[in-house]
């Protein structure tokens, strides 16, 4: 699957966020709980550099709270990177994140220096709705879709800090193919990007084999098909996405299913494991040493 969603704002926004990044003494990236590697942009990692950073795990009352430990773990592994678990509905915890920042830069408070900070996170991740707490009142617009905030802001938190909000930017190649799907199945691309079936049973692929029990007790199964596109089947059967003749609408199906899986109503569910993410990128390696050595042997030969 290729994510065929890219806006030109998007595209306007990276460029602003390259130009800003030297003067900012502090990144803050919101994560999806659900998704902790695939919603981080891979430009922050090529441009971050040594300056420290506060990865914010927002979502986690829909994410797998073992997983949750987890990803904190890892994530930290990384030099000058701090980790921060939240929810929305946590607006004390969200606060937490201004004296983090005082204490990652510990010299700038000593001198009553200014924290230039700069707050970014994929569509649909609650960014605008962490930066309104942050700031004590509504100052980013919010919305469950991707793709509200369109230009950015600098906002005055208190306690010496500069936050500057960016838009949320996905990036036009997600090179990782199963993070693709996973983006798409949490909402952060807007659907019309992709085919809902083809989402939706990637998605039932990893759950039955990951999360059987919560899926059998939701749609209220005995036992579950070995194959997701029969499990997607049986359960637009049992809930009524029938057309003429009783023929099951996979699209139908496939939109109920995300729908559920996005809200939360089948269990608290994260979609990938620091495991699988180590397979995976082996897995992306192998692919682009093949490509290298294609290039390499359609090289003309001196």
């Amino acid at each position: 699957m290729q994510i065929q969603w890219y806006p030109g704002h998007m595209h306007k926004a990276s460029k602003e966020i390259k130009y800003a990044l030297p003067d900012i003494d502090l990144l803050i990236e919101i994560l999806d709980a659900r998704i902790p590697y695939s919603s981080q942009n891979p430009m922050l990692a090529r441009l971050r550099g040594g300056k420290p950073c506060i990865r914010v795990l927002n979502k986690t009352d829909l994410a797998d709270p073992e997983l949750t430990k987890q990803w904190q773990e890892y994530l930290e592994r990384e030099q000058a990177v701090k980790t921060l678990a939240v929810t929305t509905q946590q607006p004390d915890k969200i606060k937490q994140i201004i004296d983090l920042c005082g204490k990652m830069l510990p010299d700038r408070t000593a001198a009553g220096k200014v924290i230039r900070t700069m707050i970014m996170g994929i569509p649909n991740v609650g960014k605008s709705t962490i930066i309104n707490v942050l700031a004590g009142r509504v100052i980013a617009k919010t919305g469950n879709e991707p793709a509200v905030t369109k230009q950015q802001q600098r906002i005055n938190l208190g306690k010496n800090i500069v936050l500057s909000d960016t838009p949320g930017v996905l990036w036009p190649n997600v090179e990782n193919r199963h993070s693709g799907y996973r983006l798409a199945a949490t909402g952060a691309v807007k659907d019309t990007a992709f085919e809902h079936a083809d989402i939706a049973l990637y998605a039932l692929d990893y759950l039955r084999r990951a999360y059987p029990e919560p899926l059998r007790q939701r749609y209220r199964l005995e036992t579950l098909p070995a194959e997701a596109q029969a499990l997607l089947e049986v359960i637009g059967a049992k809930r009524g996405c029938l057309r003429a003749g009783g023929i099951v609408e996979l699209d139908k199906a496939a939109k109920l299913l995300l729908t559920e899986l996005r809200a939360g109503t089948i269990g608290r569910i994260t979609l990938e494991t620091p495991d699988m993410i180590a397979a995976e990128m082996a897995e992306l390696a192998e692919i682009r040493a093949e490509k290298t050595a294609e290039r390499e042997a359609r090289r003309p030969r001196s």
